[in-house]
């Protein structure tokens, strides 16, 4: 925005970097003509603005597109089988909101089949024998890999954070419905939030400016945050080496003068996952019934597994894991209030990426927040075993603003 260099030098740059890396990561759809098309796209973007004092705030930005949300001109096939004519439909609002800041669309992004567990090609930049997550896979392998600064995603159980803490990037889930979901494929609609991807918390912080509804920026330099920690029955889900860098980075947290207390807040989360889980499976039978009962022999079977456990979900259990998303979010606010505290951090994940590309990992630590709809940001804080991991934070519902203003400090200590 300030003229250091153009729209047009930046998309050439991004176009470079995926032409050295492309062949490896897999990040991207293939798309024919993609040089030209970001060239002409970038060159519009720049005449548009020429003679203008103010650029948009997202001027000149590449960006990439996980393949469950519509894009004019572009079809979608949701990382399946099915003819993309059968999935097509309007554009995404949020792709829309990122175009009119002015970013460009460098491409489309491999996502798991509907964005639930079978796996695309997409591999870990930090070491191609390891899985980048899913199912955002490509959005988070591209911002690693410096294909793109910044790609959408989206998450129904782990699916933006858990991959932002495989290659080390930082990933954002916002309150749920803060940010738009129209024109994205959905899997559960009571559970799907649209999320991003950057490489650092600054811009994240130009992102949600852009993405999220009614954004009304911290104006302050905000105080530290009190953090709490949902131990015991949640934290055991985690792989002991995992636990043991997660301390490491609460003792950094300390250190930096973070007040730290501990909470059995998630005792329970047990009958949260299976909650959650019956909901995600109903409400994706739900969703797919027409296309699944037309191409029920292209779906890949996870996919089918999960379509197939859904339809047996007492319609009484889905209505209950519905209001249990609230039930949990009141839970959780209720303990803040009563302990003082500001925001949770958890690991991003069990464990570093696994090996191998056909398992995506394990979003168990991502899922209470999601169930609740709680805003969630993850941000990187060193490896293990070699390999990225992270630590997610989560605040109040809602307090999106004030989670993202405190990720840039957050970010610089861990």
């Amino acid at each position: 925005r300030r003229g250091d260099r153009t729209p047009t030098a930046y998309a050439r740059t991004c176009l470079e970097r995926v032409d050295a890396v492309e062949d490896d990561v897999h990040a991207l759809l293939e798309e024919e003509h993609r040089t030209e098309r970001v060239a002409d796209d970038a060159s519009a973007v720049e005449a548009a603005h020429e003679r203008s004092d103010s650029k948009p705030p997202l001027y000149g930005v590449p960006v990439g597109v996980k393949d469950i949300f519509h894009v004019d001109g572009m079809p979608t096939r949701a990382g399946s089988e099915l003819p993309s004519e059968a999935l097509a439909g309007p554009q995404a609002d949020a792709v829309t909101a990122l175009l009119d800041a002015g970013a460009v669309l460098l491409g489309k992004t491999v996502t798991t089949e509907f964005a639930y567990f079978a796996p695309g090609p997409t591999r870990n930049p930090h070491d191609l024998d390891h899985t980048p997550g899913g199912s955002s896979s490509g959005s988070a392998a591209a911002v690693a890999a410096g294909e793109v600064p910044l790609a959408l995603g989206s998450q129904t159980v782990g699916s933006v954070i858990r991959p932002a803490s495989f290659c080390g990037v930082v990933g954002v889930k916002p309150s749920y419905e803060r940010i738009p979901i129209d024109g994205v494929l959905p899997l559960s609609p009571a559970a799907d939030h649209v999320g991003y991807f950057t490489q650092d918390a600054a811009g994240a912080q130009l992102a949600a400016e852009v993405l999220c509804t009614e954004w009304e920026p911290v104006e302050d330099d905000p105080e530290k945050p009190v953090v709490g920690v949902p131990h015991d029955d949640y934290l055991e889900q985690a792989d002991d080496a995992m636990l043991a860098a997660f301390e490491d980075s609460l003792d950094d947290l300390r250190e930096a003068g973070y007040e730290v207390k501990r909470t059995d807040i998630l005792d329970t989360i047990d009958s949260v996952n299976a909650r959650h889980n019956d909901m995600v499976a109903a409400e994706a039978a739900l969703e797919h019934g027409p296309l699944y009962a037309a191409y029920g022999d292209r779906y890949a079977e996870g996919t089918v597994d999960l379509l197939e456990d859904g339809r047996e979900v007492p319609v009484g259990d889905l209505v209950d894991a519905r209001n249990g998303r609230l039930d949990l979010r009141v839970a959780l606010t209720d303990a803040m209030d009563s302990l003082g505290v500001d925001v949770w951090a958890a690991p991003a994940a069990p464990g570093p990426a696994p090996e191998g590309i056909e398992d995506t990992g394990d979003p168990v630590m991502n899922l209470p927040w999601t169930h609740a709809g709680v805003p969630t940001v993850g941000l990187p804080s060193g490896t293990v075993s070699g390999l990225p991991v992270g630590v997610q934070f989560a605040a109040r519902f809602g307090a999106d603003e004030q989670l993202v203003a405190w990720a840039p400090e957050l970010q610089n200590v861990l």
